[in-house]
């Protein structure tokens, strides 16, 4: 099993939720968050003064996969998140030693995947 954690830009979480969702991805956690990269926040003039703004606006999205789905997952936010312009965000792949559904105690994969009814 793999996490994945995307930080992208808030206006293209829909798309990478519906990427995600089409190839079969059946939860997530989204967060919003702020940091800077390269391009180091932007500045701003405020009532005739300027300042730099550090940290922009970002969201977070984490998933836990098992290791079939992981490098379409990938692909898939990699795909849909692609504005082509700085500050379109980045994707960690970290690995996980166990997961356990709370509710029924199920271990391992079978605490990722959706529930049966």
């Amino acid at each position: 099993m793999k996490k994945i954690e995307a930080i992208i830009k808030p206006f293209k979480l829909e798309e990478v939720k519906e990427a995600l969702s089409e190839i079969g991805v059946e939860g997530m956690t989204v967060t919003e968050v702020k940091g800077f990269g390269r391009q180091k926040g932007h500045t701003e003039i405020y009532r005739g003064s300027e300042y730099t703004v550090d940290f922009l606006p970002k969201i977070k999205i984490e998933v836990v996969l098992p290791d079939s789905l992981v490098a379409k997952a990938v692909d898939a936010v990699v795909k849909s998140a692609r504005t082509g312009k700085i500050g379109d965000g980045k994707v960690f792949i970290l690995p996980i030693g166990e997961s356990i559904r709370i509710r029924t105690e199920e271990k391992g994969e079978k605490a990722i995947r959706a529930a049966s009814l």
